[in-house]
């Protein structure tokens, strides 16, 4: 079964624009199969095979004469000495679009080279695991329930008896192996699988690098350390505070959130729907879960919007999309009934940006069908737009 990605249409429209594209993303998410359902006429050279990312480094010229453009390249960042020959490639016949798509599971080390050899001729897309819109329209009478449980990994979605606690156990496995053991020295794995799980402990909540070290038991600049591997491999997500000068009293300190919450629930020991409806971590899930979808949401669109959480001593609206001097202002809520008591927050913070620069004040909740709270606040459901990704 092929699930279709709503990225691929921007996909398609920006290989067309310009002579290389560069598509990043956890592992597993599909960014290799929609890439070569996308662009089926490329040549494909897979650099995950050591052999051929050894080639490739050790004589590009060699190996780009043998994968000739148009050419998709997975995983370009086990051969980073391939960039600068790319550039040479591409500044022959600079005219020319679309002629090398590449991917890459591991964004810091990729976007170093990237920014320091192909500036300029390139552009770049994130893909996430599937979307709320991308699993219903596959998968006739899926439940929201199901789709947190299960996250939006493709092959969990593609093989429906594929059990989630082997796949993410297996995951899990996979990814201290190769993703970490590339990025960094872990001496001790448990160590590192430690922090994984504190980190699902924190998601959506503020980030305390100093507590989170002292629980782990490790020093802060590894906590640090650590923390940047799993932003490198597109685990977890930090959404930075909206302040200015004038606004003293606003939080500085990020919040955490995971990628995906099949891979969260199951990194928080939860199974199964009672499991998770009972869970004391359920706010904080569905959190996860909308933050997840709010940025799939920018990235179909391609919206050129900055997307932060407000909060000070008093108040806190969990998130706010500014553009073009606007404000759009979120608060995710478990419950699928919110009533006046949930647009507090919304309205307090609106009032303090100046009510005529806000354009939407929504409580994203499980109902089915959105209705007006109160004040211009909109009860919005899981069901419609701000989950479908198709707002301009």
């Amino acid at each position: 079964m092929w699930i279709e990605r709503r990225l691929s249409p921007r996909l398609a429209r920006l290989a067309g624009q310009r002579p290389a594209l560069v598509l990043t993303g956890a592992r597993q998410v599909g960014k290799t199969s929609l890439l070569r359902q996308t662009f089926p006429e490329h040549a494909f050279a897979s650099l995950d095979v050591p052999s051929i990312a050894a080639r490739a480094e050790r004589d590009p010229d060699a190996f780009l004469a043998e994968y000739p453009p148009p050419v998709l390249v997975d995983e370009v960042q086990y051969a980073p000495g391939i960039f600068r020959h790319l550039k040479v490639e591409i500044d022959r016949a600079r005219s020319k679009k679309g002629r090398f798509v590449l991917t890459g599971s591991q964004k810091f080390q990729l976007m170093q080279e990237v920014s320091e050899s192909l500036a300029g001729r390139v552009a770049l897309l994130e893909l996430e695991t599937l979307s709320f819109h991308e699993v219903a329209d596959a998968v006739r009478d899926c439940s929201l329930l199901e789709v947190i449980l299960r996250g939006g990994y493709p092959e969990l979605w593609v093989e429906p008896d594929l059990d989630p606690r082997e796949f993410f156990a297996s995951y899990l496995a996979t990814y201290l192996e190769r993703d970490v053991r590339s990025l960094l020295r872990v001496g001790n794995l448990r160590d590192f699988e430690r922090f994984v799980r504190a980190c699902a402990l924190r998601s959506g909540g503020l980030l305390n690098k100093a507590a989170l070290a002292r629980d782990v038991g490790i020093s802060a600049p590894t906590a640090n350390e650590w923390l940047s591997v799993l932003e490198a491999s597109n685990q977890v997500f930090l959404l930075e505070p909206w302040f200015s000068n004038r606004t003293k009293s606003l939080v500085k300190s990020p919040k955490l959130y995971w990628g995906d919450t099949g891979f969260l629930c199951y990194l928080l020991g939860i199974h199964g729907q009672d499991e998770l409806q009972r869970s004391p971590h359920v706010g904080a899930i569905w959190e996860s879960f909308v933050c997840a979808e709010l940025r799939k949401r920018l990235a179909f669109a391609g919206l050129d919007a900055r997307f932060y959480f407000w909060r000070d001593r008093r108040r806190e609206v969990d998130f706010l999309f500014h553009r073009g001097g606007r404000f759009e202002l979120f608060e995710a809520k478990w419950t699928a009934q919110p009533g006046a008591r949930d647009c507090a927050d919304l309205l307090h913070v609106a009032t303090v940006l100046g009510e005529s620069k806000v354009s939407t004040l929504s409580v994203l909740c499980r109902c089915e069908r959105s209705y007006p709270l109160e004040e211009g606040v909109q009860a919005s459901s899981y069901r419609e737009a701000w989950f479908a990704g198709d707002l301009a």
